[in-house]
């Protein structure tokens, strides 16, 4: 008895500090509500962090303790510490990160979440719905939703090394070091909590990559020595979002980043030193109504141009002629095109630029540009049906210009040198009938990372050895999916009612080649501007022709690639006759006799979201079912709750979609807007969303479903609470595909598979 008086005397002794803790940080003028939610379990404590702001909620700690009414959390990550005296309901504290203290004073409060807590359905709901995709399919949704075991190969500048992810048995993907020569691999970079969202080597010896916290997109940029040593938060700042800018491959020590570290509005740019993290503010994007949208910096990090907007819809380019001196360029409309790809070092003269330019043409194209005598030089690469956006130069072979690229049906690479036209022959003999890129390559060129793919294979990793003129394979990402078994993608066109040309995709599976007519999945793209559908390998479109439905995907108007003129129709017609475009593209599919005319389901996510609401409510009888993405249904209360980064676009945002300021347009925004025509709605609907989206708030989703089930529908809602704009981990996506396919097994009703068991 003794001993057992002792042990609940050793935790419970004094004040309880269990419970939710709310108070206000305050941060160069900012006041930055956090939440810490302290649990706990068998004697032990835990706690969790909610940064509001961020939306970012249930952020986990990796120390919490509590002794002589004295509370400690410690999150190593992010080089958080908080140290707070309890004093009844309130915690009297110092919140200390980066070397800085700040004072914390936080109170007793009730835990909240995103949303409204009593509308996603339960996981016993969401399991049964599981269940019913039976069939003896030869591949699982982990087949092609599982995360490679490993993938992102890359190179050391100097090619020593070779760095890759690799998941574990928790499905984490840690970043890894391989000694070349030896073979000896080290994990260099381990993946906790939240996401590593992207890596890549700095110099020789160094690692940069980017995380953010439960999914709330402000991003951190974070710094490794190759043997795990020295990681360092370059950005440690609370409540911004950095984006990596430009790598100094002559400084290896500085790297530049854009922050909105002054003004959650606008970015600036910071020269950081990747090893101790002293930064340098390199410009000031000090006037947020007009703020500057993009930076040009040359190979030396010294800024070069940049652009202004101006009055929300004008663009203003300026350029130093002189070091530092900037001047008035030119000035346009934010809609047209005019940017640099890339400063020409191959010349003797510092101000020639090879540029993506529309201005005197529809198609996007490339021209060598003369900045200080605003002027072109030459036209060097265009293509009368495609914009051209790429290309690739050789800083090794003294800037030598090796290839022009661009998407059409399938993504095109024309090369220019000597030199990569035999690189390119060789690749293209090896890999008949696939598509490749070059995702890197050593600093002399002597090996590259060659990626291989096509609509039926994955993707595969080489390496190219330049002087042994040697193939080697790295890595099938997807050895599991066999290319024979996989569907084939097929590019379409079609005209539209009123007389467009519209390019898409069809996914056709077996059934449908041999003359059966299926069901399909009508899968609108997100953005919806400047975005498109593309050939290759997709692995939605995949599950579902595995199941017996084909996929269509339709780059209707307002999609990129097709030039200014196809893109500008679709403005103020989102929801309207770019929608008519996706009817007309089922309608093609239909007429082909590749699909059953009463078995289309609409899914997709962001704007696709968005599309599968105002498809069911604009042509109620179309579909038989849909599936919406973390997607808009309501444009008033989306406008009124992007990120503040967006908001510099807003009129650009208006001018794409609908300004409610415009009477006629208000009309059209509530005739488009889902929730104002639930009563159109009459084919089931499964509702999927990340709580803590930045871009789509949680009540774009809640409002669609309180509004259905107060009229007696039953709505699957799938909810994760450590997702944004999309889910990024594993288990979740793999749920939502489980959960999607069982959802279509439903309402589009099972087809006789004559694919074999699996092996």
């Amino acid at each position: 008895m003794a001993t057992f008086l002792f042990f609940v005397g050793m935790y419970s002794y004094g004040q309880d500090v269990q419970g939710s803790w709310k108070g206000n940080l305050s941060v160069q003028g900012t006041e930055m509500p956090l939440i810490f939610n302290v649990s706990m379990e068998d004697g032990t404590y835990s706690s969790t962090m909610d940064s509001p702001s961020q939306g970012a909620t249930d952020i986990p700690m990796d120390e919490t303790t509590f002794a002589n009414d004295e509370l400690t959390i410690v999150f190593k990550q992010a080089g958080i510490k908080y140290v707070g005296n309890l004093d009844g309901s309130t915690l009297n504290g110092t919140f200390y990160q980066a070397g800085m203290e700040f004072p914390l004073v936080l109170e007793k409060t009730e835990k909240t979440i995103p949303g409204n807590p009593e509308l996603p359905s339960s996981d016993e709901e969401l399991d049964a719905l599981t269940k019913l995709d039976q069939g003896d399919y030869r591949y699982t949704v982990e087949d092609y939703f599982a995360k490679p075991k490993a993938s992102t190969f890359r190179f050391s500048p100097d090619g020593k090394y070779m760095s890759y992810r690799e998941k574990d048995e928790n499905g984490k993907r840690h970043i890894y070091v391989k000694d070349v020569a030896s073979g000896v691999a080290k994990r260099v970079i381990e993946e906790k909590e939240e996401l590593v969202r992207g890596y890549g080597w700095i110099n020789n010896e160094r690692l940069v990559y980017i995380m953010d916290r439960g999914g709330d997109e402000n991003y951190h940029v974070y710094a490794v020595n190759l043997d795990g040593s020295n990681q360092k938060d370059l950005t440690p700042f609370d409540g911004i979002r950095a984006q990596f800018s430009d790598l100094l491959k002559d400084d290896k020590d500085h790297i530049i980043v854009l922050m909105n570290k002054n003004n959650p509005q606008v970015f600036e740019p910071y020269k950081i030193n990747v090893v101790n993290g002293e930064m340098e503010q390199l410009y000031a994007n000090d006037d947020p109504a007009n703020p500057i949208a993009g930076y040009d910096f040359d190979k030396d990090g010294k800024l070069k141009s940049f652009t202004r907007i101006r009055d929300g819809v004008e663009q203003d380019i300026y350029y130093a002629k002189e070091p530092g001196k900037f001047e008035l360029l030119k000035s346009l409309n934010w809609k047209d095109s005019f940017g640099i790809l890339q400063f020409n070092y191959a010349t003797e003269n510092p101000h020639d630029a090879y540029m993506v330019s529309n201005l005197e043409n529809d198609k996007a194209e490339i021209v060598l540009y003369d900045l200080k005598e605003d002027k072109i030089i030459e036209k060097v690469f265009s293509n009368d049906q495609y914009d051209v956006s790429n290309l690739g130069i050789s800083r090794n072979r003294d800037w030598e210009l090796d290839y022009f690229s661009y998407e059409g049906e399938r993504n095109v690479i024309v090369p220019v040198s000597e030199y990569f036209t035999k690189l390119h022959n060789k690749i293209t003999a090896k890999f008949e009938g696939k598509q490749y890129s070059i995702p890197d390559a050593t600093d002399d060129e002597s090996k590259y990372l060659i990626f291989v793919q096509s609509d039926r294979l994955y993707g595969v990793y080489y390496s190219y050895d330049a002087e042994k003129d040697e193939f080697t394979e790295l890595y099938n990402l997807m050895p599991q999916l066999k290319e024979e078994d996989m569907a084939e993608m097929r590019p379409i066109s079609f005209k539209s009612r009123d007389g467009l040309t519209i390019h898409g995709y069809i996914t056709l599976p077996k059934a449908a080649l041999q003359g059966q007519k299926v069901p399909v999945v009508v899968n609108p793209h997100g953005g919806p501007q400047g975005i498109r559908d593309s050939w290759g390998f997709n692995p939605e479109a995949q599950l579902f022709a595995s199941r017996g439905y084909a996929t269509l995907q339709v780059n209707f108007r307002i999609s990129g690639g097709y030039g200014r003129e196809f893109l500008e129709t679709g403005f103020k017609q989102i929801g309207r006759k770019a929608m008519d475009d996706v009817e007309d593209g089922l309608q093609y599919v239909i007429d082909q006799g590749w699909v059953d005319k009463d078995k289309a389901a609409i899914y997709g996510g962001s704007h696709g979201g968005y599309a599968v609401l105002r498809g069911l409510t604009k042509t109620p009888d179309l579909y038989a079912c849909g599936v919406d993405y973390v997607g808009v249904s309501n444009l008033f209360t989306f406008m009124k709750t992007i990120p503040p980064y967006w908001k510099p676009y807003l009129k650009i945002i208006k001018e794409i979609w609908y300004d409610e300021d415009v009477p006629e347009e208000k009309a059209i925004m509530e005739e488009v807007s889902p929730v104002y025509q639930i009563d159109r709605i009459k084919k089931p609907l499964f509702v999927v969303q990340g709580a803590n989206d930045p871009r789509v708030n949680i009540d774009e989703s809640d409002q669609i479903v309180s509004a259905l089930r107060a009229k007696g529908f039953d709505v699957p809602y799938m909810v994760k609470y450590d997702e944004g704009h999309g889910f990024g981990k594993e288990e979740n996506s793999i749920h939502l595909y489980k959960a999607m396919m069982g959802f279509y097994a439903k309402h589009l009703g099972q087809q006789e598979i004559t694919t074999p068991l699996r092996d």
